[in-house]
């Protein structure tokens, strides 16, 4: 199903605006605003930008531009715009969704603006562009004893500029919030060229709030130039717990246990059994035991008075339970190798096949051992293999397949189980995203989710912001569904 509408969403962007290929002057006035190097044409070039992180789609752009600074957007995009051209804003190219795939359109690369302007650590921001990546953005901000808090697992390569765009998240999220409640400010350039700054750096602005508008809206509605990012103290204590189950709706079960109790834990990840196993033979090992079917990683962060109180008190909710086993890692050493397992599950499970399909669904908290139940009755009727690893404090689910994706009939099963999941943890009060976006591969879902004044709505406020439909065009929203509503 993902990749009918892909194909529906691409073919719709060529018949509305296609990209001249070999267009010399419009190369040659691309290089006279970022250089020469800096304009990629040659299909060897374009490769590179074929695909995300999500293996399943591939679309190669017309040509790759890529500015070195704020006003060289601004001349890029201006001069699209003076040409009707669509464009498509692109970060790292770690998003798990397509959202930065272009097909036949101009991809605008933002890897270069990795300037980190400024550090105010009295007041807790940093002024960044949007190419800085996130974990470079940690250890700058460290020396002060602050941090950023979203924590995506692909923080090592991700970007600020694509954490704003898919509104990230990441293990931490539980506790501090994702992307947008860590972000005072930013400049945006929109479709049109026009510079406009949204929210305020310094202070709480009255009005609409527009900076919280522009969060998540994966490239449609512009580029941010600039980002103005809320930092907070690091905690001064951690303590990172391990509790083991035989059984996964038990650990399940500990999850709602745990909140329950009133504390909120920093993070409350979960894995099952066939993610620990890849996990643990690769070179991310982690020390978690095999022999079980599930593994909760908990942790809680603040002042040391009544942390080993709280951290006994998840222990024995998991204990009570079913959990086998819980340990307490209090050393910055042993919490690490705890948490490289989880942060690079994804990575472990990419050595089982060629491809991955990665899903992110979110139910509540107390329907996750029903639909984790459920979840594994579809990978077993279509003959897959469903790795969970998710934020199981959230009820952010991350249903995972390795497959052969050139297997024809494979990539049918596959496609047909992860749609069944989408379908169950919607019919559970669940919705299709929880920080990887919609992008493409979430297309086909969105008129489950939505009714026909909500999608409207949606389509209006892009309005609002590119009438053309020119940056990022086919995503998010169904094409035929925003066509529909433009011609009422």
């Amino acid at each position: 199903m993902p990749a009918r509408v892909a194909t529906s969403a691409f073919d719709a962007l060529r018949a509305a605006s296609p990209v001249p290929h070999g267009d010399a002057a419009l190369v040659q006035a691309l290089r006279a605003i970022v250089g020469e190097r800096w304009v990629k044409v040659r299909d060897a070039e374009l490769t590179a930008y074929d695909s995300d992180a999500l293996p399943g789609y591939r679309a190669q752009p017309s040509l790759v531009v890529l500015p070195g600074n704020r006003d060289e957007i601004v001349a890029v995009v201006r001069l699209l715009a003076a040409r009707g051209l669509p464009f498509v804003p692109r970060g790292a190219g770690t998003g798990l969704s397509g959202g930065s795939l272009a097909d036949n359109a101009i991809v605008i690369g933002l890897n270069r603006l990795t300037r980190i302007h400024a550090i105010d650590a009295g007041n807790g921001i940093a002024h960044v562009e949007p190419g800085v990546v996130n974990a470079v953005l940690q250890r700058a901000v460290a020396p002060f004893g602050l941090h950023y808090a979203p924590d995506p697992s692909s923080q090592s390569a991700c970007t600020i500029g694509g954490n704003v765009a898919e509104n990230a998240g990441g293990p931490h999220c539980l506790k501090y919030g994702v992307t947008l409640n860590h972000i005072a400010a930013v400049t945006v350039c929109l479709p049109d060229g026009e510079l406009v700054q949204l929210g305020s750096p310094t202070s709480e602005l009255d009005g609409y709030d527009l900076c919280g508008l522009f969060i998540g809206s994966e490239g449609c509605f512009g580029i941010a130039t600039d980002v103005w990012v809320r930092l907070l103290p690091i905690a001064p204590s951690v303590r990172t717990l391990l509790a083991d189950f035989p059984s996964l709706t038990d650990a399940a079960r500990a999850v709602s246990a745990i909140i329950a109790t009133g504390i909120v834990p920093a993070a409350l990840e979960m894995m099952d059994r066939a993610t620990i196993r890849a996990v643990e033979a690769s070179i991310y090992a982690a020390g978690y035991p095999t022999d079980v079917d599930a593994v909760l990683l908990a942790e809680v962060d603040g002042l040391d008075a009544g942390l080993d109180t709280d951290a006994e008190v998840i222990a024995q909710c998991c204990r009570a339970n079913g959990a086998r086993d819980v340990r307490i890692a209090r050393e910055p050493a042993d919490r690490a190798r705890l948490w490289q397992g989880r942060k690079k599950a994804f990575g472990a499970l990419g050595r089982i096949a060629p491809h991955l399909v990665v899903q992110d669904a979110v139910v509540p908290r107390t329907r996750l051992p029903e639909v984790l139940t459920t979840i594994q009755a579809i990978g077993a009727r279509y003959d897959v293999a469903v790795c969970n690893v998710f934020h199981a404090g959230d009820g952010n689910l991350h249903p995972n397949i390795s497959y052969d994706a050139t297997d024809a009939e494979q990539s049918a099963r596959v496609h047909a189980a992860m749609s069944e999941i989408m379908q169950a943890c919607i019919n559970a009060g669940g919705t299709i995203t929880g920080e990887h976006g919609v992008g493409l591969d979430k297309l086909g879902y969105m008129e489950s989710l939505f009714d026909a004044p909500s999608l409207a709505a949606m389509c209006a406020v892009r309005d609002a912001f590119d009438r053309e439909r020119r940056a990022n065009p086919g995503k998010v929203v169904p094409v035929r569904r925003c066509r529909e509503w433009g011609k009422g």
